[in-house]
């Protein structure tokens, strides 16, 4: 086999957010970029924005943000994934501002923080948040001085974004060019954006045009994306790559649409015949699931057992009849999707092995904030089940200080590595050193170049007799167990060692379908037996000693990432494994 890389189409080496987007418009006028749903009572309204359209939205609505008075101001925007967050970030970005995406789950407090940290001088929000903003106004402790809604509402002191546009519309009419004379500095911070976690934890990330384009430029040349794709958004979108992906679709030409929520994912797919998407593993993990749930009920085990091994021959002739023997799978996701990303974290290698066999392309990718986000990726033609693929072109990724396993921290080089911290030259200098930028996630390279994610460096379990154990590697093994929702494996204290546990949030459905609903101390006995049985596969010193079981999920961000700190400090406070 070849060496592995991401350089496998065509890339266009845009500078800015600016060319990204235009270059888009120009191929793709006619084509619909966003479908709107509106409910009206019990009827429901669909309107199409075509890229046309969408091009004069965005001169409307960054000519009328002009005319505000906040060129080259941080103007922060909160709210859930609409086509008025898209545009308001887009405009931003075309040259009037810095944008500043702001977390929509994060409490009251923690928003009012975030602004007055980043410094923004005006604020876009959907109606939601009319509370919170207001209280902040009254506090009068930030330096917003420009309030706009997503929506239209009954506030003299509040504009909204319909009204902006009516008056930048006005203004291109009478002749005021000024939004397309903005002159864009590529190398100047243009998005700062908060880590995930608690706002005293995060950091600000700044980000600049070229940072974000180059990271575009190298996802074009390792991902096909078809003018011909629908996307769903699922990533929010003050997520780095719910961001990114904004504009990396609008540069394909793709059909953009928006979930309505967890709950309503399929029926969507099959709504708006969704053909691609990028999420994070969990959401992938539930389908999968729910799909196998469903094979077993229906007894089809051996069926579809049997149907990937004549897959796995068959296309090694490249004869493919995936479509036609998991059509029934298939249609359950709508019957069109043929290509998913999944990042944020590391997805089930079954997981991933299944999506594929059934003839959906399923890659993981890795980045972080930091990257603008995406760093490597698998694609089309290398998949290895487990790596996160390989550097993207134009980045390097290497493994720093290795231990006898190959094991090492994650350094990266490239054009999309941040300019630094907002506010933070400490940790800045602490993470960029020499030009790479050190992740904290720790890996492995394979003798191919695959790169294997195996933990972060601060969740390492460090032994008395010093011995280190990746928590993740334990996670994984126990989360395949069939009955499993997810798992936390930790060391809990005990004089001065610790000692290997583990919490398990079983899914009650399960329990309840195929386990004749078995009271919860069964139920541990259980999980106790099948996890002793996973202890005999690894070595002695890696062994899970302790167990708490519950149904309730674990402390998460917005963006589904278990807060392990915050999980681990109240099981240890609590002293519930003593």
């Amino acid at each position: 086999m070849s060496k592995p890389h991401s350089n496998l189409y065509k890339m266009t080496n845009y500078k800015n957010i600016k060319e990204v987007v235009q270059d888009g418009i120009a191929k793709y006028p006619d084509h619909t970029a966003f479908i709107l749903k509106r409910k009206e009572g019990k009827n429901v309204k669909y309107t199409d924005i075509t890229y046309t359209k969408l091009e004069e939205e965005i001169n409307n609505l960054g000519t009328g943000l002009l005319s505000l008075g906040i060129k080259d101001k941080k103007i922060a925007i909160i709210g859930p994934n609409s086509y008025e967050w898209a545009i308001s970030y887009i405009s931003i970005l075309y040259g009037v501002g810095v944008a500043v995406p702001l977390d929509k789950g994060l409490p009251d407090k923690e928003i009012e923080d975030s602004i007055v940290r980043s410094g923004a001088e005006a604020i876009i929000f959907d109606e939601k948040y009319k509370d919170v903003i207001k209280s902040i106004k009254e506090k009068d402790v930030s330096n917003l001085k420009v309030y706009i809604c997503m929506q239209d509402i009954e506030d003299k002191e509040i504009t909204s974004i319909s009204k902006i546009k009516e008056t930048g519309k006005k203004e291109l009419e009478s002749g005021n060019k000024e939004f397309f004379n903005l002159e864009i500095d590529n190398e100047k911070a243009s998005v700062i954006i908060f880590t995930s976690g608690t706002t005293s934890q995060s950091k600000a990330v700044m980000l600049s045009q070229r940072n974000i384009a180059a990271d575009i430029n190298s996802m074009n040349a390792a991902e096909k994306l078809l003018d011909t794709d629908v996307n769903m958004f699922m990533l929010p979108f003050h997520h780095t790559f719910g961001s990114t992906a904004i504009i990396l679709m609008l540069n394909n030409g793709v059909k953009n649409v928006f979930c309505d929520g967890l709950r309503y994912i399929q029926d969507n797919m099959k709504e708006y015949k969704v053909s691609v998407f990028v999420c994070v593993p969990l959401i992938l993990e539930a389908m999968h699931k729910k799909v196998m749930q469903a094979v077993k009920k229906q007894g089809k085990e051996k069926k579809v057992v049997f149907a990937k091994k004549l897959c796995k021959f068959l296309l090694k002739f490249g004869i493919d009849v995936r479509k036609k023997l998991f059509k029934e799978i298939l249609d359950n996701f709508g019957g069109h999707m043929r290509f998913v990303v999944s990042g944020a974290a590391a997805i089930e290698k079954q997981v991933a092995e299944d999506f594929n066999m059934w003839g959906i392309l399923t890659i993981q990718g890795y980045g972080l904030t930091e990257a603008s986000p995406v760093l490597c990726a698998e694609n089309a033609k290398y998949i290895r089940y487990g790596s996160v693929g390989v550097p993207l072109n134009d980045m390097q990724v290497e493994i720093d200080n290795p231990n006898e396993k190959g094991i090492g921290e994650l350094i990266a080089k490239g054009p999309n590595i941040m300019l630094g911290y907002y506010n933070n030259e400490e940790a800045t200098k602490d993470c960029l050193i020499d030009g790479w930028y050190h992740t904290g996630d720790l890996g492995y390279k394979d003798k191919d170049g695959y790169i294997f994610i195996t933990g972060r460096k601060k969740n390492v379990i460090v032994l008395k007799n010093g011995k280190n154990i990746y928590p993740e590697e334990v996670e994984e093994l126990i989360d395949n167990l069939p009955y499993v929702k997810e798992s936390l494996v930790f060391g809990y204290p005990k004089g001065d060692d610790l000692i290997v546990s583990v919490k398990v949030v079983y899914d009650e459905h399960y329990v309840k379908e195929f386990l004749n609903n078995m009271p919860e101390e069964e139920l541990k006995e259980k999980i106790w037996s099948d996890i002793k049985e996973l202890n005999n596969t690894m070595p002695k010193y890696k062994h899970v000693k302790k167990l708490l079981i519950t149904k309730e999920e674990m402390i998460k961000t917005t963006t589904a990432k278990v807060k392990r700190f915050e999980e681990i400090n109240l099981i240890v406070k609590q002293r519930l494994l003593d």
